[in-house]
Order: C-alpha cells, then structure tokens, then sequence
C-alpha cells in the first residue's frame, strides 16, 4: 500500500457574516485558493489528477460541480477533473480522506482536497430548497436542529453555561495570540477585490481581507453570560459558544512519496488514518467521540499519545463533551482557538482544520495530530497525521 501525505496547504482568512468577503462569490474564492496552492508548491497544474471540494449548500454560485467550476476558473487545464462532495460539516474532511484514500490504493498520485463555503452568499440550508424531510426519515426519528442537539449534549454530560462560555472565551484569546504571534501567516492569504480579474491575468485590485473576521479581543465570559439562548427558552446555547456563520476556502495538495521526491515538495505530513461513523441522528453531534475512540483504536494508539487536537467548535458544549470521555488537557486541544472564534464555513472547515494543524505540528516539532468534526444528522469524520 502507498503512503499518502499532505504536501501543501493554504487557506483564506476567514470573513464574517456579511462581511469582507461578502462581495466575493464562492466559486472564485476557491480558484483563488487553488492557484494559491499550486503558486506556493510550484507544481504544473497538468500533474493534478483530481480536485475534490466539499461544499454544503450546492446551489446557486456554489452549484454546477463547484470543483469543476473553480478548476477552470484557476486556469486549471481542461485535462484536471473535479468532484464536489457533501458530508455536512466534514464535507472538505471527507474530501481529504477520500484523496488520501485513493492514493493510499494506488489508484492515484497527486489530488487537491478542498472546501469553500460562503454563508452570506449562500445561506445555510438554501440547497433545502424549503423541503421537509421525508416522513420515513422523521417518523423513525425526532429530528431537530444542531442547536437543540448541542443543549441535549449539555444536559447529558452536565455541561454548564459557564463552562460552555469560558470555552468560548479561551477560544477568541487563543486566536487573537496565534494572529498576534504570526502563527496563521504562513497558512493564509490576502484575498484581492476582483478575484476574476485577477484569474484572467489582469489587476485584482487591493487585499480585501488579510486576517479573519470574527475574533472579539475584548470578550469576556461576563460579556457571553449576557447573551440570551439561540434555540430554546431557558437553554444554554448562545450565539457566544456556538460557531459563528462565516466565508472561507482552503487547499490541501495530498501526494505519495515518490510523487514529492520527483516534484521536490517536502511533506508538511503522513496521513496515518481516517475514520467515519454514524450515531444517532437526534443528539447527532457526539458522534466525534466515537469517531476519536474508532480512529485511535483503529491503529492501536491512546489519545495521550497525541500531541495536537483539532476538534471542530461546532458548539461548545460538543468540545466540552469530547475532552471529558478523551480525558486530552485543553493545552492540546484546538490550540490558536476553534469555530467560536474564526467561523466555521461549513465545506470549508475541514481543510481549514487540516491546514492549520499541520502548520501548528511543525512549528510546535509534534509527531502526531488528530482532527475531528462533528456532523449533522449524526455522523463523524477524523483524520490522524504524523510529521514526516
């Protein structure tokens, strides 16, 4: 079996709701982060044999096979396919798992594993179309919203609104210091005002957004403890400790080793494994510690042996859940802060997740790495990684 590894890496900053990158439509975004990826690791575009990009909401400037869309629109040669790809959440993550997968088989040996998803353009749950679900699905199952499931984690694992808050906290501190500290410069990039014109060649105008958008510096937990409850009346779910709906895009080139030897690209990491469950589709989200427990036991290995957790912030209260059956000190656990503070675009965040802890895991020196989402209607996806 070959061995697959990440071999580059690129996200954008992430915008808030209606914010800098509002302008920006969603298929242009991502051929900006793919030209991005192939400018930074000097490859020919032609040796691309595959871009797979999660993205939610496929519809409108995200439909039409996004990835296709983006790859042309990079300048990509009409020779390099696209597939999109919809898993929820772990949409980019799958995507990533599925590129590595492919070359792990030797079937292929250099891929983009990507996601874009832009919230203020295309809303959540504009692919719905306004449609309900099939009453075989809500007759076996009392379907609710994410919110509703991150309070029933809550009260399961007795999860307080101050813990949940203080989280939430810890999440903004930690991503103003990794800014402060010039920890997310090397995985991000300015994103011009007229990405087309740029594509063509042309002049794209200045950066419009060089850092993420939705860091509060001057957050408390008293601050967060004012807020009101999102979903239900007397919960602890807020729009403080949940993730915020933002824009964004990244990039993950995944390659097998004779491929990186050939092409001089230095592994940023190994992917070691990858994992997907199903759980019940009513809490829905603990479904990323059963994924976590399956990985690990999956290659023999115990979470104290990690070094580095990347742990979607969907909600607080999933987090929260997570580290208490892990048992895995905080100090290891979304270390440059999570979702709460730099958004989560849905069929972005797993290559963001990816991105970012690669980067940490070689700036830290770290052997191994773990990323792990939550998923809607009950699924969940991980990956581990170990340094080259």
């Amino acid at each position: 079996m070959s061995e697959a590894f990440v071999l580059g890496s690129v996200r954008t900053p992430l915008g808030k709701r209606n914010g800098a990158l509002a302008n920006t439509r969603p298929d242009e975004l991502m051929a900006l982060t793919l030209r991005e990826l192939v400018d930074r690791t000097s490859i020919d575009a032609d040796e691309i044999e595959d871009v797979l990009v999660g993205c939610v909401n496929a519809i409108g400037e995200q439909g039409r096979n996004i990835a296709r869309v983006a790859s042309l629109a990079a300048g990509f040669p009409v020779s390099v396919p696209g597939v999109t790809m919809n898993r929820m959440c772990g949409s980019s993550q799958q995507a990533l798992n599925f590129g590595a997968q492919a070359i792990m088989a030797g079937q292929q040996s250099l891929v983009i594993a990507g996601g874009v998803e832009s919230m203020s353009r295309v809303p959540l749950g504009s692919d719905s179309q306004g449609v309900e679900l099939s009453g075989a699905v809500t007759e076996r199952h009392e379907i609710v919203s994410q919110g509703i499931a991150a309070q029933m984690i809550a009260d399961h694992w007795s999860i307080s609104r101050e813990q949940m808050d203080e989280l939430s906290t810890e999440s903004h501190r930690r991503a103003a210091q990794a800014w402060d500290d010039g920890k997310f410069t090397d995985e991000t990039f300015s994103v011009v005002a007229n990405p087309a014109e740029y594509l063509l060649g042309r002049d794209g105008g200045d950066a419009v957004i060089t850092a993420d958008e939705g860091i509060r510096r001057t957050t408390t937990v008293e601050i967060l403890g004012q807020l009101n409850p999102a979903y239900q009346e007397g919960g602890m779910v807020t729009a403080g400790n949940s993730s915020q709906i933002t824009d964004g895009a990244a990039a993950v080139l995944l390659g097998d080793e004779a491929t990186a030897r050939r092409l001089g690209l230095e592994p940023q990491a190994r992917i070691v494994a990858t994992q997907v469950v199903g759980v019940d589709p009513v809490m829905m989200l603990h479904g990323v510690i059963d994924v976590t427990k399956q990985l690990l036991a999956r290659v023999g290995m115990d979470a104290s042996e990690i070094d580095l957790f990347e742990v979607n912030e969907a909600f607080a209260s999933v987090v929260l859940a997570w580290q208490r059956e892990l048992k895995v000190p905080f100090e290891k656990i979304n270390v440059n802060g999570g979702a709460i503070a730099l958004g989560h675009p849905t069929g972005c965040s797993g290559a963001r997740l990816m991105t970012t802890l690669v980067h940490e895991m070689k700036r830290r020196g770290a052997r191994y790495g773990v990323q792990a989402m939550c998923i809607g209607f009950g699924m969940a996806t991980a990956t581990l990684v170990e340094a080259p």
